[in-house]
């Protein structure tokens, strides 16, 4: 499959994921309306969200396969990080408001319709093992990693909104449909700050967390001709896409084309960094080798 045709396909899995989502979370917020459940607002509000970020996703595999540009040079790719972003402070947002409520609810209770809740649970449980499947086929970048997040977190939520049904009708115990909704908060509320954490280190350009940069830089002096390795730096382009410069002190420029293919293939197979920048220099003063800190030292 070219790469055109496979981003088409996900685009296509996003889209399709979208309108199941989107449909089922204005039946379920009807439904949780009517039933006076919070469990299932709070599980509507976040395939909400979820709609609202697969949308982004979607569009944002779809910039992302722009070609590069004088003014953006990189091309659009870095785009699905900052849809990554949104979505997070999205879902903070929403999860606020739903504990406000939830504690409200428990200091004032209200009757909630059991069997609605059970019949509407059981259905959306269905529909996101539905969308699970469709995103579960696409690509990993960030945003799809983010919407399965959400997705799982909505497969979650609609076993605890079954559960609160359950309850009520054989109990009649009301306060159990805002103490799972706090269950729910705090399940998407863990998700969307690991996605917020991760999409602000990759707009800061940090090293991104699956990555050591001890490691890398300790792996590119070991080749034999690198006498050290300093003003290592290693950013993401995209969720799915690493660079890396640095500078190389070797003993001399004559084998500089055989080591540069080496550090690329190390780089490539062992760490998936694909846009790699090196700079050879001469070594001048005593040898040194990369601490794994940032730092340098002399050979013994």
């Amino acid at each position: 499959m070219s790469a055109e045709h496979h981003h088409q396909s996900i685009t296509t899995h996003l889209s399709l994921a979208l309108f199941i989502t989107l449909g089922y979370a204005g039946v379920e917020a009807i439904a949780g309306w009517w039933s006076g459940s919070l469990a299932l607002l709070a599980d509507a509000g976040h395939m909400l969200i979820d709609a609202t970020s697969l949308g982004i996703a979607a569009l944002a595999a779809h910039w992302s396969t722009r070609t590069p540009s004088p003014r953006f040079s990189y091309g659009m790719a870095r785009i699905d990080i900052l849809a990554g972003l949104i979505n997070a402070l999205l879902m903070i947002g929403v999860m606020v408001a739903t504990s406000v409520a939830a504690v409200n609810r428990l200091l004032q209770p209200s009757l909630v319709h059991g069997e609605a809740v059970t019949l509407v649970a059981t259905i959306g449980l269905g529909i996101n093992i539905l969308v699970l499947w469709l995103l579960a086929k696409g690509e990993k970048t960030l945003n799809t990693r983010a919407a399965l997040l959400h997705v799982i977190g909505d497969l979650l939520g609609s076993i605890t909104a079954l559960m609160a049904g359950v309850i009520i009708v054989y109990t009649g115990w009301m306060p159990i449909d805002p103490i799972l909704s706090l269950v729910i908060v705090t399940l998407i509320m863990f998700s969307a700050l690991h996605l917020l954490h991760e999409a602000l280190t990759a707009l800061l350009e940090g090293v991104p967390p699956w990555v050591e940069l001890n490691t890398v830089g300790q792996a590119m002096a070991a080749i034999e001709g690198v006498d050290s390795v300093h003003d290592l730096h290693i950013w993401s382009l995209s969720s799915s896409r690493l660079a890396l410069s640095a500078h190389l002190v070797v003993d001399s420029l004559d084998n500089w084309p055989t080591l540069l293919h080496r550090e690329r293939q190390l780089l490539l197979t062992r760490f998936n960094i694909s846009h790699i920048t090196l700079q050879p220099e001469i070594r001048i003063n005593s040898p040194v080798i990369w601490t794994g800190n940032g730092l340098q030292c002399a050979l013994t």
